[in-house]
């Protein structure tokens, strides 16, 4: 290895040569991406103008599709199947829109093909599209958001964000938050208290995350604080890089209880102080309640003055009929252990 490796002035300049790199590619597929969809585009507008001014219905994409792939042979996507749905993209837009609306033209096409399936509305294939670009979104992920409803759950946590917060910053974490979070890689039973869903968290933190949404990164639960001398531990505590802040999470198995609002207050203070640094905006807490009165919540957080919102979970709950049939881990043992001893006893073959 050259000796110039070890040089912080080229280890730096080659940094940023190759983040150089990378931006200059991802605007190319980008500009690349942005030209396919403006083909497709104009494909459903030519489409969509002959089957209403012709009177060709659907006979013209039949026509075209094995045309224009006898005449493109090397080139995907003019299937019967991919014209039609260039027919249905101009028209779904068309009514509002004059080219490929912004942010929908960021999107990968078949990400586009997802939308149009399963979302009816534009503003809400708007809202998709725009939280696809800046969550970074992979087609199977987008197709699980749908399912879960994120448009109905996104910026709905009850929280004093606009009393403790400035502008940008309130309207920022009131949109980073949701209610309810669906936690359906969860298996809880209903006798479960806060560390059964803290331990099951923890083992799938990258679907946890995931709900949670972009730019929360995991620092560590049971996060040790030392106040006046006592030991004290947080539930889970995260940093958000797009906020610029602490998250303190506090679980709760029940439903809320407005005491829990003076505990988390204290908790926000106790972080201030020793993590806390310049430029970072205020902590704000959450807590993650099985169910919620939305007044007793708006009661409770009436007079605080530290940021902080609730917000309920979805779960798997395991009935207790169905519960009391599962076998123990001993159990479970038990009868591995004798199918052992079985084989052990069967003849060679």
């Amino acid at each position: 290895m050259s000796e110039i490796t070890h040089h912080t002035d080229y280890r730096q300049a080659l940094a940023a040569i190759k983040q150089r790199i990378q931006s200059s590619q991802t605007r190319a597929v980008l500009a690349v991406n942005a030209e396919l969809l403006g083909l497709y585009w104009d494909i459903g507008r030519q489409l969509d103008a002959w089957q209403r001014e012709r009177a060709w219905g659907s006979a013209v994409v039949e026509q075209m599709a094995p045309d224009l792939q006898a005449s493109y042979p090397g080139m995907k996507g003019f299937s019967r199947t991919s014209l039609f749905a260039m027919r249905q993209f101009y028209a779904f837009f068309s009514p509002r829109f004059e080219v490929v609306p912004q942010p929908v033209g960021q999107m990968p096409w078949r990400h586009v093909r997802t939308l149009l399936a399963k979302v009816k509305s534009v503003d809400l294939v708007l809202l998709y599209a725009q939280a696809c670009a800046e969550h970074g979104w992979s087609r199977t992920v987008l197709e699980w958001q749908i399912e879960q409803r994120f448009h109905e759950r996104v910026g709905q946590a009850v929280g004093n964000f606009a009393q403790t917060l400035s502008a940008p910053q309130s309207e920022l974490v009131q949109q980073s938050l949701k209610d309810p979070y669906v936690f359906d890689f969860l298996t809880l039973s209903a006798q479960a208290v806060e560390r059964d869903i803290e331990n099951q968290w923890v083992h799938q933190i990258t679907r946890f995350l995931l709900e949670l949404g972009k730019g929360f990164a995991f620092l560590g639960r049971q996060y040790p604080l030392v106040v006046n001398g006592r030991d004290y531990f947080l539930d889970l505590l995260f940093y958000h890089a797009r906020l610029k802040c602490y998250v303190v999470i506090e679980l709760k198995a029940g439903e809320f209880k407005p005491e829990y609002v003076g505990k988390l207050n204290f908790y926000l203070s106790a972080v201030d102080e020793p993590l806390r640094g310049d430029g970072d905006q205020p902590t704000i807490g959450l807590i993650l309640c099985k169910d919620k009165d939305k007044l007793d919540v708006e009661y409770a957080l009436r007079d605080i003055y530290k940021p902080m919102g609730v917000s309920s979970f979805i779960t798997k709950d395991i009935p207790v009929s169905v519960q009391s049939q599962l076998p123990t881990v001993q159990e479970i043992e038990s009868e591995l252990t004798a199918l052992l001893q079985v084989d052990e006893k069967k003849p060679n073959e």
